[in-house]
């Protein structure tokens, strides 16, 4: 494995697509007496045949379907609407957006982008700095992976064998932690700077109550998929597939804006999208079994284990390893080729598994926002020309807030446990 792990890292040095990385690094361990790369190959073939993953692409296409039809405009004028009077009423609104967003994308980055388009260009206008708008936008991005549907809960619960939908009501809890810590850091960080609010004073009832209803499609959506997965309606992956219908009567019999040339957009984009998931869920089949055909799990866990006799110490230890290891690969990566490696060794300290399942999905994204290799954070840093040393800068409070609410996380279990217990026993 040391091999392995060697070619992987020097063609992430070398700037090797990261699936091709992941690929070539597992290929290399077939090429030893006692193997066959037709082995390799049907790993590669089988990582596709999983039914759960279906959700995946189909979660997908209905987020890019709800951009298209302008359910997104809506959201950023309900959330400014609520937050405009605020201090920092822009940073706000990001804040808010994520967490709505969250219930449509599911993907950090594409909300981190998103953000930056729509609502970057605004916020430097109305006198925010570049890389304060690049921190927030980044940073507050990490809720979105943590309200359902999440794509990283997707892939752990696939490759976990986790109830999906269990995962998906633990996310709601800590996404709303989030958005407070988020927004409570956004003001003060407002006041210091001295950002002035988008309203003079709260916005009429009348309006709230206008933006609500013209939003309101897009805030039922997580409470439909919740609901009935949790009655038997459908399951994830038929959810997956009720989401993009669902974003498609909207966008074109409620709201009339998907157009057939906005939605061969949508098709193009998602194509995209899925290939270059898909891409890597595929070629990191070679890779996870040689770490389980060389032991890596076991040896993993006895490593781990034998650092200290106190579990909550031994999960610590995971907990820092999953933030190290996001701050270098792409969070996909990571839920595929770090899951059957730590998930066992969490059952085996007496940790619950949807528990540690909604905590690794968003650690293993957080590492996207921090240097050296956050896709995020450079995007983010690109997108509002600023530099990473002041991204960094900026972002400071914002990471000591998402460190909090994690540690409110790790000692209070059932922040994340009581609406999977409520809902589904």
């Amino acid at each position: 494995m040391l091999i392995v792990f060697a070619v992987f890292f020097v063609l992430l040095m070398l700037n090797v697509p990261l699936a091709f990385a992941v690929g070539i690094g597992g290929l290399v361990f077939f090429y030893q007496p006692g193997l066959t790369d037709m082995v390799a190959i049907n790993k590669i073939v089988s990582m596709t045949q999983t039914f759960s993953l279906l959700a995946m692409p189909f979660f997908i296409l209905a987020g890019n379907m709800m951009n298209e039809t302008g359910i997104t405009k809506r959201l950023i004028h309900f959330a400014l609407v609520l937050t405009g009077h605020f201090r920092g009423g822009l940073a706000h609104v990001s804040c808010l957006l994520s967490a709505l967003m969250g219930g449509i994308s599911g993907s950090n980055n594409a909300d981190a982008a998103m953000e930056c388009r729509m609502l970057g260009p605004s916020m430097v206008r109305r006198g925010y700095a570049p890389a304060f708008t690049a921190a927030v936008i980044g940073m507050t991005s990490l809720i979105t992976p943590t309200i359902p549907p999440s794509l990283g809960m997707i892939q752990f619960g696939t490759v976990g064998e986790v109830s999906i939908g269990r995962l998906f009501a633990g996310g709601i809890v800590p996404g709303i932690l989030l958005t407070v810590a988020m927004m409570i850091t956004s003001t003060l960080r407002a006041k210091k700077l001295g950002y002035e609010p988008v309203f003079e004073k709260r916005a009429p009832k009348a309006e709230i109550w206008k933006a609500f209803k013209e939003s309101i499609w897009a805030l039922l959506f997580p409470i439909i998929l919740i609901v009935g997965i949790r009655f038997g309606l459908f399951t994830p992956t038929e959810a997956g597939a009720f989401a993009v219908v669902y974003a498609f009567i909207i966008g074109k019999f409620v709201y009339k804006e998907l157009t057939m040339e906005g939605l061969k957009r949508v098709l193009k984009n998602t194509a995209i999208d899925n290939g270059v998931v898909m891409l890597i869920v595929m070629l990191s089949g070679p890779f996870g079994y040689a770490m389980v055909y060389d032991g890596l799990p076991v040896r993993a866990a006895e490593l781990i284990t034998g650092v200290s006799a106190s579990p909550m110490i031994c999960l610590l230890i995971i907990f820092a390893f999953l933030i190290v290891a996001g701050m270098f690969m792409e969070a996909t990566v990571n839920q595929l080729l770090l899951t059957p490696i730590f998930l066992p060794i969490v059952k085996s300290l007496g940790f619950d598994p949807v528990w540690y399942g909604v905590i690794q999905a968003t650690l293993v994204c957080m590492g996207g926002m921090t240097p050296p290799v956050g896709v995020t954070m450079y995007t983010c840093c690109s997108m509002m020309k600023c530099t990473v040393e002041d991204y960094v800068k900026e972002s400071l409070p914002y990471l000591l807030a998402v460190a909090i609410v994690f540690a409110l996380l790790i000692a209070f279990p059932q922040l994340i446990l009581f609406i999977p217990n409520l809902l589904f026993g």
